[in-house]
């Protein structure tokens, strides 16, 4: 692996590397939300909330949409939620 796939790679994963974040992307698996009812099930603050949205939208995780007044969110990159399935078995081994 070369050292810009490697940087990359890296920044991806920090994108990720936080439990709001981690909350907010298991919320997005099922179905595109607004930030307003992200925020109600992350129990977070709107302005924190947003910005992690939109540092994990920098980096490609999400992508949003605007209706009116709200705007939505949703996965982007499937293979986040993939590589991020493989980390939760990992996790869930070493339970047991």
């Amino acid at each position: 692996m070369d050292k810009k796939l490697a940087e990359q790679v890296a920044e991806v994963l920090k994108a990720v590397a936080h439990p709001v974040r981690l909350q907010i992307i298991e919320l997005l698996e099922a179905k595109e939300m607004c930030v307003g009812d992200i925020v109600e099930a992350v129990g977070g603050k709107q302005a924190i909330t947003s910005q992690q949205l939109n540092m994990m939208k920098d980096k490609g995780v999400l992508n949003c949409r605007r209706n009116g007044t709200k705007i939505y969110y949703r996965i982007e990159n499937k293979n986040v939620i993939k590589l991020l399935s493989c980390i939760y078995d990992h996790c869930e081994t070493k339970k047991h």
